[in-house]
Formats: C-alpha cells, structure tokens, sequence
C-alpha cells in the first residue's frame, strides 16, 4: 500500500467537496497516509453555450482526470456516478461507491420567491428532466442552463428563470438544502443512473483497500442494476434514459425509463429481482421496456391504418351515395 495517495478532482466546489469526503475518510481510517487533492478544470466545465449532446457527452467531465490517472500524476478520481460514461477504460475501473445521499430531483425557486412564476423558463439542460417535468406541468418551458450549481443559482437569482431542476444530492451536500422549494419523487421523475452517489476511481492493479469502510456494498449494487440498464439501451452520456433501484431485504425494486430515439417517444416501469444479480434485473427491465414500446407503436400504427382506412370507406361510400342520388338531376332533358 502507498504511503501517500493523491486524489483528482474537478474544481468546482462541490466537486471539491465531495473529493475532500474521500481525503477525509482515508485520514481518519489511515492517519500514515499522506493525502493530496489534485484539481482540473475539465473541457465540460469550460464549455459552457453549448449542451453535453452538442460537444461530446459527459466524457467531457472526466478526460482529464482519467488522463492524471493514467499518467500517475493522481492515484484515484472521485466522481459524482451520475455523471459518469457507462463504457470506462479497462486501466481506471471504479474501486468504490460512496453511501447514497438523496437521490431525488428538486426544484428551486429564485431566492425569496415563495410561489413558482411559470411564465419563465425552467433552467434545465437534461433531456430527462425535461421530458418528465413535461408530462406534469405541460405548459411550462424550457432554456439551457449550463456551469456549477452555484453558477446556475446565481443566473436563477438574478431573474433570468422562473425556477431550476437540480439534484437533491449536490444542494445538500453544499449546505443548501435551504433552497429547494420540491422534491420529486423517483415514482414522479425517475433520477438519471447513480445520482446520488460517488465513485471512486482507480488504476488497475493498485491496492485501494484502504477504501474498505468507505466502499458501500448497498450503493454499488444500486449502481450496478440502473447502469446495466442505461447501457442495455445505448443510453448514457446524451439520452434521457434513466434508473433508480431501491434494496430491500435482499431484493431489488428498479424503476426504469425507456426513451426512443426514432419517434422520441418513452415510457416507464419497473422490475423486481435478486440483490445478488443486479446487472440481470437491469438487463432484463431494458429489454422488457424496449418490447413493450415497440408492441405499443405497433398497435398504435394498426390502430391508425383502421382509422384510415374507416375514413376513406365512408369517402367512398358516400362518392357512390352521391352518384345514386345525383343521376337523374345529372341527365341532361331531350326535347
């Protein structure tokens, strides 16, 4: 084991917040550890006039640790899940997940706004967000917002939106738990894939067991059933796919949404299954998900030929009453 380990970070505050949780647990569990924080600005947080699915995806938000990692100018990255690619490289797999912190999505409201002015737009730039809050508040728009949540408070604060979408985790971790105005339930907007918690990420073939006591086997079998089902549908790093599972006596409960790229239609559900094969149940709730939508656009589409096809009868049938009744005054008189 190394007798001083440096952690990389992004540089945001609460980046550096829950970096600093990690440095923290490894000082009080293994006080001979000399820990260092090592922070990188990322090109996700340099660019920010454009969204993730214009410039690369959330990739953006981890190249540059990965590359300290490689290089060995770091020994591991913490990382908020969420946040995560679901294809990592095979050197620098995740070594730990954090206990999960609320993995709820909240709404703020502008400070001291007491009711939610919906004649301006909701900052939010998650595709998922945005089709969920549609389905509740139809009449409600939308406007990019991008940079770290304080950024995004700050621009909310100075009116340029009537409200936010933000994750529960990250305010409450900042100590701003204060300026959430609603929680929504994951029955009502199911989280993006391992919000909530933190990863920890490694080079291969290192010894990280002093994380042992950090590492939360509840958290990483969480993790492990809502990104198998992320990655069983190509979702990921653009797509509005997402997963929250809840662990019960050994049970697993995943709630998942299934978005279609084609007709950008989706719909939700939700699968039961051992807490000894989560990877299984996430599979296995994405395929089932995927076979449904596509029964119902079926059915849809079989539906719309009947309508079509009721329409151009009764056209027709009302050409031929037309013919009948109109004959006679049609003829021209001899005489």
């Amino acid at each position: 084991m190394k007798n001083k380990i440096c952690v990389g970070s992004r540089q945001s505050r609460l980046a550096v917040l829950q970096s600093q949780m990690v440095v923290d647990f490894i000082r009080e569990t293994h006080p001979e550890i000399e820990t260092e924080l090592l922070t990188m600005k990322t090109t996700g947080d340099r660019i920010l006039d454009r969204t993730l699915d214009k410039v690369g995806g959330k990739g953006l938000f981890v190249k540059e640790l990965d590359r300290a990692l490689k290089e060995g100018r770091s020994d591991l990255s913490v990382h908020s899940l969420k946040d995560m690619p679901m294809e990592l490289p095979q050197e620098l797999p995740l070594v730990a997940f954090s206990r999960r912190e609320d993995p709820r999505d909240v709404l703020v409201l502008p400070e001291g706004a007491e009711t939610w002015d919906k004649s301006l737009p909701v900052g939010c730039s998650s595709q998922r967000r945005i089709l969920q809050l549609q389905a509740m508040y139809p009449d409600v728009t939308f406007q990019m917002v991008r940079g770290n949540v304080l950024t995004r408070l700050k621009k909310l604060d100075e009116g340029g939106y009537g409200a936010l979408i933000l994750a529960a985790a990250g305010l409450k971790r900042l100590g701003l738990a204060h300026r959430i105005s609603r929680y929504f339930e994951p029955e009502e907007m199911i989280p993006a894939a391992g919000q909530g918690i933190l990863a920890v990420q490694g080079r291969k073939g290192q010894d990280y067991g002093f994380l042992e006591g950090f590492d939360s086997a509840e958290a990483a079998c969480a993790a492990a059933a809502e990104r198998a089902f992320v990655a069983c549908l190509n979702g990921g790093c653009t797509s509005p796919v997402a997963a929250y599972a809840r662990i019960e006596q050994g049970r697993i409960r995943l709630l998942g949404l299934y978005y279609d790229e084609e007709t950008g239609g989706w719909l939700t559900g939700s699968g039961e299954g051992s807490a000894e094969e989560p990877e299984q149940l996430g599979r296995t709730l994405a395929e089932r998900l995927r076979r449904e939508y596509a029964a119902a656009r079926e059915e849809e589409k079989a539906e719309q030929g009947k309508r079509q096809k009721d329409k151009e009868n009764k056209g027709f049938a009302g050409t031929e009453e037309h013919r009948e009744s109109g004959s006679p005054s049609g003829e021209r008189s001899g005489g």
